[in-house]
């Protein structure tokens, strides 16, 4: 695991700043501070940040081939890095280091492009082949791992694990893209390719970028295609998934340094802990995190996560988050570089830094609710087609206007405001019904948060397409259901969910892994019909099933809570006065980018329960706290 980061100034023959390359990789020195390493050749350059956890005496990087003709940079892990490295011994290649990243230099050399099909892991890669002048830059199927690149002038190409090392790069442009502002409060999160800045892009998952003197190809070389196979027995998908499951947890056990597990109380994490559990000699390092005092206890799932642990003598340990939040929030705006407001970034913060004073290496159970159907959404969305046999007038005389009045639950659940949103989406089409449960408001009421000057700039649309387009892919069967779940495997899993594991874990010098997103474990569950993933009212049906074998039912079958903070009852309590503060007209009007009237409008009805704002709350304030510190030009 580390951060890397390259220039290659393939339209020109200037040859690269060492000292540049330098100061852009000293600021992933939290990604790895075991050590660092660089390598310049004439216009391109590279270098990268070490966390050591594979061969941990040889595996320095840039790793090169036998001729030092193909060079390495790479962050993540190859889980079948054993395997290759037998299979191409056997073709007469050798090996200098015992690391996982020297196989791939290897593989390139034999395979080309071709090398990422024989890749099981979690990467980003940049590989330099100095004969050809070609630059090869790659990121995981799934992706786990980032990439961000800028192309200037197309003439320079700028790569690093994060923006912050791009932005060291003096040319380029800090321009704000009201675009991806736009994308950022509607799904509290920037999608692939954009992000905060015009000149900076994401790679997607699944992509490559070549690049030499004469041309750049961008390519996608692997997708999930959601193709359910209804030939087969539920048994044949119950053996198929613990058989797939067993291996993937196994695999990403390989370590050389301290190794844990996360262990929410609920059935993904369980499972992950469990596999862990009897597959190690030791007892396996477990923690949970829960809030303290009253606040949010029905989001408290630790009386689970005590279960698993007694069951599988797990070496536990719970953190107690105390809702005294506002000393975070510097910490989250530097880790992530551009606004994002998936409020379980907070207790993923703590779980973090507990963890980190114990293991290196943790193992979470996220990707488990995108293979298994496991969101409230989800359920909702299956149930609203249910719900348009609702004659229309009776919905929109009676049922709508009676819900709009029911007050915003005291205690912070979701149960009223989903109840809300699944009445106000009813009437939609499908693709926009699951549209609006994916997005923290509408289009029309995202223009009123906006100054007139920005609101201009923005195509609101366009955001709506830039994930909603995944809807209707080709790659996907015609189950509503299946187009939901790969319209996730595309956004919203890539760049919320795996984008706060990584970024959170990495500024704790912590390296995360994700057994379910395992691609060959992905690429069996796609083909599970819905009908085994929801069945009735109940989520996760196939999954709970295959966790009777090994968890508690109480655990199981509790309802599920989430890893999410109770942040509408701390905005409406705890936070109150400083919220109060970073959304003054003095502080909002500072930028000339929010309209205050109407963010002042949705706070006063969040604390007067007339509707619930919690998230697009938290957005305004993460984006307050970025833009305070942001190299940007508005």
């Amino acid at each position: 695991m580390c951060g890397i980061c390259g220039i290659y100034n393939f339209g020109t023959s200037e040859p690269v700043n060492k000292e540049l390359l330098h100061e852009m990789n000293q600021t992933l020195l939290h990604r790895g501070p075991d050590d660092e390493g660089v390598l310049v050749d004439g216009n391109f350059g590279m270098a990268m940040r070490r966390l050591a956890i594979i061969d941990l005496a040889s595996g320095k990087q840039p790793i090169h081939n036998e001729d030092k003709s193909i060079w390495t940079v790479f962050n993540g892990e190859i889980y079948n890095y054993k395997e290759l490295r037998q299979l191409l011994e056997k073709k007469g290649h050798k090996f200098y280091t015992s690391s996982d990243t020297e196989t791939i230099v290897h593989l390139y050399e034999d395979y080309g492009e071709g090398c990422l099909a024989h890749l099981r892991g979690m990467y980003a890669i940049a590989i330099w082949d100095s004969k050809r002048k070609t630059l090869f830059l790659s990121r995981d199927r799934l992706g786990v791992k980032p990439l961000f690149y800028s192309i200037i002038n197309n003439e320079k190409i700028v790569f690093a694990s994060e923006i912050k090392a791009i932005l060291r790069y003096p040319s380029i442009s800090r321009e704000m893209d009201y675009q991806a502002l736009d994308a950022y409060f509607a799904y509290l999160y920037i999608p692939a390719p954009l992000t905060i800045y015009k000149g900076i892009n994401k790679l997607n998952p699944g992509h490559f970028i070549k690049i030499n003197e004469k041309d750049i190809v961008i390519k996608k070389y692997w997708d999930v295609r959601l193709e359910p196979d209804f030939g087969k027995p539920e048994k044949y998908f119950l053996d198929g998934f613990l058989e797939l499951f067993r291996e993937a947890v196994k695999s990403r056990l390989i370590s050389e340094v301290p190794l844990g597990g996360f262990l929410s109380g609920g059935v993904d994490s369980s499972m992950v802990v469990s596999q862990m559990a009897l597959n190690v000699e030791d007892a396996v390092n477990a923690f949970t995190v829960g809030f303290s005092g009253n606040i949010g206890a029905y989001l408290d799932e630790r009386p689970y996560a005590k279960l698993v642990a007694e069951k599988y003598d797990l070496n536990y340990e719970m953190i107690e988050v105390e809702p005294n939040v506002e000393s975070v929030l510097d910490s989250l705006t530097d880790a992530f570089d551009e606004p994002f407001a998936d409020d379980s970034v907070i207790p993923s913060f703590y779980i973090c830094k507990a963890a980190k004073k114990k293991v290196t290496v943790v193992l979470t159970g996220l990707g488990g609710d995108e293979l298994f159907a496991g969101y409230e959404r989800y359920l909702g969305f299956r149930l609203s087609m249910l719900y348009d046999y609702v004659p229309m007038f009776l919905t929109r005389s009676i049922i709508q206007p009676s819900i709009r009045l029911l007050p915003e639950s005291k205690n912070g659940t979701n149960t009223i405001n989903h109840i809300k949103r699944f009445i106000h989406a009813s009437t939609l089409p499908l693709k926009e019904r699951y549209a609006s449960y994916v997005t923290t408001m509408d289009m029309f009421d995202r223009a009123k948060l906006y100054t007139k000057g920005v609101a201009n700039k923005i195509h609101f649309e366009h955001t709506l397409d830039l994930v909603s387009s995944h809807y209707n892919s080709d790659n996907t069967s015609t189950d509503p259901l299946d187009r939901a779940l790969y319209q996730d495997f595309k956004t919203y899993l890539p760049e919320d969910i795996l984008a706060l594991t990584d970024r959170i874990g990495m500024h704790h010098s912590l390296e995360l892994r994700v057994p379910f997103t395992d691609h060959k474990l992905v690429e069996f569950c796609v083909t599970i019909p819905s009908k085994y993933k929801i069945r009735w009212l109940e989520k996760k049906f196939l999954l709970k099933k295959a966790a009777l074998k090994y968890l508690p039912k109480e655990v199981i079958y509790h309802r599920k809570q989430g890893f999410s903070s109770p942040m509408a009852t701390w905005l409406q309590q705890d936070l109150k006065s400083f919220c109060n503060h970073i959304l003054s007209k003095q502080e909002i009007d500072k930028y000339g980018i929010l309209n205050w009237n109407f963010v002042d409008r949705i706070l006063k009805e969040h604390i007067r329960l007339q509707d619930r704002h919690d998230k697009l709350i938290f957005a305004i304030i993460m984006f307050q706290k970025w833009v305070k510190k942001a190299e940007c030009v508005f």
